[in-house]
């Protein structure tokens, strides 16, 4: 998947926690704010078959 820089705004790196069968994100400030968060909010992750993940915040 080809990526033009002139559409993206923000590129930001997260670690994963897991600790057993728990499992836990952070989600970036900018992403937070980009996409107006906030608690209690859904977002839908989308796998690819090439490994890409597309992220949307849940209507």
């Amino acid at each position: 998947m080809k990526i033009e820089l002139d559409h993206v705004k923000c590129i930001k790196e997260t670690a994963i926690t897991i600790r057993g069968s728990r499992r836990r994100i952070t989600v970036p400030s900018e992403v937070v704010e980009l996409l107006k968060l906030k608690d209690g909010d859904k977002i839908r992750w989308v796998v690819l078959n090439d490994r890409t993940i597309s992220l949307t915040k849940v209507k």
